[in-house]
């Protein structure tokens, strides 16, 4: 199997999309602060946007497909055809192994990061009398997912070209010769078989 390079470009398209997506949700996270209200006296959480939620998903989303893409080209390593030993299915097994270790922290910390920027304190405090906790979702969740976004893509990327190296003149290669060397064992009894008949 050679390397497609609509595969690839697409691949890593999604990731740097899905990268762009989880930097801009660490941006835009939701901020929260603490307000009384104007018809008694109770303070609440007054929460501004939530486009980190948002951009959160759709970079988890975006991770998957890119991921499920790669992985499913190559039959995610498991259920293809026989691959040369040597060194590039030793590069292929770990590449394959470090991108799903960090498509899943990626993927962990991107759903994660998006629940809990959408959850908003819902109670209220008296207002001087009780201290009223804002819940925020803590700074670098979303920066981390976007790191471990840029990892995924790297390995998914190295699996795919060490897979592509590793499966071209497999069994197919050593099957083609054998027909040959069949052919012409084939052709040589026939000869045989002519020349005797005369």
């Amino acid at each position: 199997m050679g390397i497609s390079l609509p595969i690839v470009v697409i691949s890593i398209s999604l990731h740097l999309i899905a990268f762009v997506l989880a930097v801009g949700a660490e941006r835009r996270r939701s901020t929260a602060k603490v307000v009384p209200d104007e018809y008694d006296e109770r303070t609440y959480c007054a929460y501004g946007t939530d486009a980190s939620t948002v951009y959160g998903l759709s970079a988890f989303g975006l991770l998957l497909i890119g991921q499920t893409l790669i992985h499913g080209v190559t039959k995610c390593f498991c259920f293809g055809r026989g691959m040369i030993a040597g060194k590039s299915t030793t590069f292929a097994v770990f590449f394959f192994t470090f991108s799903w270790v960090s498509f899943v922290g990626a993927e962990a910390c991107l759903i994660a990061g998006s629940a809990r920027n959408a959850y908003h304190t819902k109670y209220r405090a008296t207002f001087h009398v009780e201290h009223l906790s804002c819940t925020t979702l803590r700074k670098g969740v979303f920066a981390a997912g976007a790191a471990l976004t840029l990892l995924s893509m790297f390995a998914s990327s190295f699996y795919y070209w060490a897979h592509s190296k590793a499966d071209t003149g497999g069994w197919e290669k050593h099957r083609n010769n054998n027909n040959e060397g069949l052919g012409l064992a084939a052709t040589s009894n026939f000869s045989e078989n002519k020349a005797s008949e005369f």
